[in-house]
């Protein structure tokens, strides 16, 4: 009976993300936002494929800290799994802002929390990031590390910029998704 309702269940999430497929129109993207499996998912696809199957789906949120702090997180992520991490020794003059490193963690930190849940590498692994740019490039390092089914929230938590400056074009939080500033320890990106 397990087994029939796993594969229920799975074959649900490929056709939300197939029928998904269908209606988005990947080489509209900005090419920082594309990635080499082609799987993508707006913040509304991401709401729905994580809300049917919540235990067969791993939705990591890989902002930093700092963001996932003082910005905000979607509830339904299941942990802060940092691509990037600030490196406050360090100024960017071009970005003006901190430099930003690579989490040498990010993929092993991937392998543990999909372990802990009991999921395999071919299970679906959702990334959301500010506004999908690095989602897409964690995306591409984790389909290299021989994980198959991983989706790159292209409109980020906070989405595109507008014409204005602001990030109000689409996007988790513009979307009127559930996101709140709690950050409880257990989704928190802890440094051992």
């Amino acid at each position: 009976m397990k087994k029939i309702v796993s594969l229920v269940v799975t074959l649900l999430l490929v056709s939300t993300s197939l029928l998904h497929a269908a209606s988005f129109d990947a080489s509209q993207l900005p090419e920082k936002k594309r990635t080499i499996s082609g799987k993508y998912l707006s913040a509304k696809g991401a709401y729905e494929m994580v809300t049917k199957a919540p235990a067969k789906v791993l939705f990591v949120d890989i902002r930093t800290p700092e963001e996932n702090e003082y910005v905000g997180i979607a509830d339904q992520v299941n942990l802060n799994i940092p691509y990037m991490l600030n490196d406050f020794s360090t100024w960017d003059s071009k970005k003006n802002r901190y430099q930003m490193s690579p989490n040498s963690a990010f993929t092993m930190k991937i392998a543990d929390a999909l372990a802990a849940r009991g999921l395999k590498k071919t299970d679906p692994i959702i990334l959301i990031c500010r506004s999908g740019d690095r989602s897409a490039a964690a995306a591409d390092l984790l389909t290299k590390a021989g994980y198959t089914n991983v989706y790159s929230v292209y409109e980020g938590f906070e989405g595109d910029k507008s014409k204005e400056g602001f990030r109000t074009v689409n996007g988790w939080k513009n979307a009127g998704l559930p996101w709140g500033y709690k950050l409880d320890q257990a989704r928190a990106y802890l440094v051992f």
